[in-house]
């Protein structure tokens, strides 16, 4: 009877005695590992299944045996010890059947002890757990990502500013910040139309972001047509150099704009702020401010230009 309601499991159950040799191995083992119980019984495990040797099975096995010590092996370490196979297909693409596995020892009457391995087939479980993995850095990529352009948004950089002052004061190094407002841009929709407006965004967008090499640089869409770069550790001049050089890249783009008075092409203005070790601000809207004060500057000047804050 026992032995129906073994094979009857949806799980795989082995039994080992003190030599480690099988004395049972069920149904569900053998449809799965292809191996039958005739072919099973009397063999040591670990010759039957001489991948497993050396490996963390073994010691449990060896410890359930000696000590009268469970143990269960962490699927996350252990995705797939045993070579079992939910179906033919798979069997010929060589993927595993994932798989949790728990091994106890067992005094069985007066005889010497054994020990039973469950094996449970979480293949399943394993999956929802990519896919819901997968659908939360989705979630979180468009929590943080603008939808139009695919750069940070508005949200990624009010977290970023926040942790890069943090860090620009306790390390005692520069922070600049950027802000960049394409020049003339309702005369662009109103002329060319939003779903072309929508198609210079996503081109300014990309050209400004492959400006930045830096693993710490940031650029986000601050709002409508305005753009914010955060430079960690970058100093003044540094800043007013990057500023120049992301200017003329857009020049360079030559995007047609009719309406943008001389330049006939898209053009944008760019602000600049920095906060420095000998300057330092107390809140990521300070410099901010700054910045957009100095963007203002360069749009009221003429547009087309970088204007650096000056300090008060």
């Amino acid at each position: 009877m026992l032995e129906s309601v073994l094979d009857a499991m949806s799980l795989g159950a082995i039994v080992l005695d003190g030599q480690r040799r099988v004395v049972l191995w069920n149904r569900w083992m053998a449809q799965y590992s292809g191996i039958g119980a005739p072919a099973a019984h009397g063999r040591a495990l670990f010759e039957l299944l001489p991948e497993l040797a050396g490996k963390r099975l073994e010691g449990a096995v060896d410890q359930a045996l000696r000590d009268n010590f469970p143990a269960v092996l962490s699927q996350t370490l252990h995705k797939a010890p045993f070579p079992l196979f939910l179906h033919a297909g798979a069997r010929a693409a060589g993927e595993r059947m994932q798989q949790a596995i728990a091994v106890t020892p067992l005094a069985i009457g007066g005889q010497a002890r054994h020990c039973l391995i469950q094996v449970s087939d979480v293949s399943v479980a394993v999956a929802r757990e990519h896919l819901l993995r997968e659908q939360a850095l989705e979630l979180r990529s468009q929590t943080f990502s603008d939808g139009l352009t695919g750069i940070a948004n508005r949200r990624h950089f009010d977290v970023a500013i926040e942790k890069e002052m943090r860090r620009s004061k306790r390390a005692g190094t520069p922070l600049s910040l950027l802000m960049i407002d394409i020049d003339c841009f309702k005369a662009y929709n109103d002329h060319y139309g939003h779903q072309q407006g929508d198609d210079c965004l996503v081109k300014v967008a990309a050209a400004l972001a492959a400006m930045l090499q830096r693993p710490l640089d940031l650029i986000a869409r601050y709002g409508g047509e305005e753009f914010v770069v955060v430079l960690p550790e970058m100093d003044a001049a540094g800043s007013v150099t990057m500023a120049e050089a992301m200017r003329l890249c857009i020049t360079e783009l030559a995007i047609p704009h009719h309406n943008a008075g001389a330049a006939r092409h898209v053009t944008v203005s760019v602000g600049v702020a920095t906060q420095s070790p000998d300057n330092p601000v107390e809140h990521p809207a300070e410099l901010i401010g700054a910045a957009d004060r100095a963007l203002y500057t360069a749009k009221r000047d003429g547009r087309d230009r970088v204007v650096m804050h000056a300090p008060e």
